[in-house]
C-alpha cells in the first residue's frame, strides 16, 4: 500500500505549538499516529509532501521527524516552503534514518512505482512579482529533471508518481505549465500539500485530463493518512 500526509509542521520541542492556528490542532500529532499504526506495515510507504518539521538546523529536523521515522512503513519525504533546516540534499539524505528516503528534483524506484518530486511554487498570476515567476521558472526546470530522471529508470511495470508541495495547477483547477509537464511524461497520481484551510477552494481529490491529484495537508484530511494506491 502507499498513503500519505503532510503538512505535519512539527516541533517536539514545543517551541511552536501548532493549536495556536485553531482547535483542529489540538493533538493532532497523536491522531496521526494512532491512524499511522492502524494503516501502515513494514513494506507499506508513506509520502510525506513537505512542511515536516519547524527546525531551524538539520539536527533539530532529525529529532522532530523522529515521530514518523519511528512508526511502521518506508518514508519518502521533500522539500516545502517551511524547510529552512533542508540545506543540502545531501547533508539530508545521509543524515536520514535507513528506512526514510529524501527526493530533490531527482528519482527513486521502488517496487511498482518510480517516485519524482520538487517543491514547485505559486502558480503566477496578473499580480505575482518577478522574482516569485524567477522562483517558478526554477522549479518548472526541476520538476522536469525529476521527471526526466524517472522515466529514464522506470522499467515497463512501474507507474511514476509526483510529489510536490504546492498545488501544480491554477487557480480553478485548470492546467498550468506544471500539469502540462505532469502529462508530457505520463504520471497519473500527483500528491501535493501547502493548503490548510477547509474553506479553500481546493478538493481533497480529483482527477485532470487523467491525472488523480490528491490534497494530503493533515489538518485538511483530518489527521488521517490518504491511501494512495494498492
Amino acid at each position: 500500500m502507499i498513503y500519505a500526509i503532510s503538512d505535519l509542521h512539527i516541533s517536539l520541542k514545543g517551541d511552536k505549538p501548532m493549536n495556536i492556528f485553531g482547535s483542529s490542532w489540538d493533538n493532532y500529532l497523536q491522531e496521526i499516529k494512532a491512524d499511522w499504526l492502524s494503516k501502515v506495515s513494514y513494506d507499506d510507504i508513506v509520502l510525506l509532501c513537505g512542511d515536516l518539521s519547524w527546525a531551524k538546523d538539520l539536527d533539530e529536523a532529525i529529532f522532530d521527524m523522529s515521530f514518523f521515522t519511528s512508526l511502521p512503513g518506508r518514508k519518502i519525504i521533500i522539500k516545502g516552503n517551511h524547510e529552512y533546516w533542508w540545506t543540502s540534499y545531501s547533508k539530508v539524505k545521509l543524515a536520514l534514518p535507513e528506512n526514510v528516503f529524501a527526493i530533490q528534483n531527482n528519482a527513486l524506484s521502488m517496487e511498482n512505482y518510480v517516485f519524482c518530486g520538487t517543491r514547485g511554487w505559486d502558480i503566477p498570476i496578473e499580480e505575482t512579482t518577478d522574482d516569485n515567476k524567477k522562483i517558478y521558472n526554477r522549479e518548472l526546470l526541476r520538476l522536469e529533471m525529476s521527471l526526466k530522471e524517472g522515466t529514464q529508470i522506470k522499467k515497463e511495470n512501474q507507474e511514476i508518481i509526483l510529489m510536490t508541495h504546492y498545488p501544480p495547477y491554477s487557480e480553478g483547477y485548470k492546467p498550468s505549465a506544471f500539469t502540462d509537464i505532469i502529462e508530457k511524461y505520463g504520471v497519473k497520481k500527483v500528491v501535493y500539500g501547502h493548503i490548510h484551510s477547509k474553506k479553500s477552494p481546493h478538493k481533497k481529490y480529483f482527477i485532470l485530463n487523467g491525472v488523480e491529484y490528491f490534497l494530503t495537508s493533515c489538518d485538511i484530511v483530518d489527521n488521517q493518512l490518504i491511501k494512495i494506491s494498492d
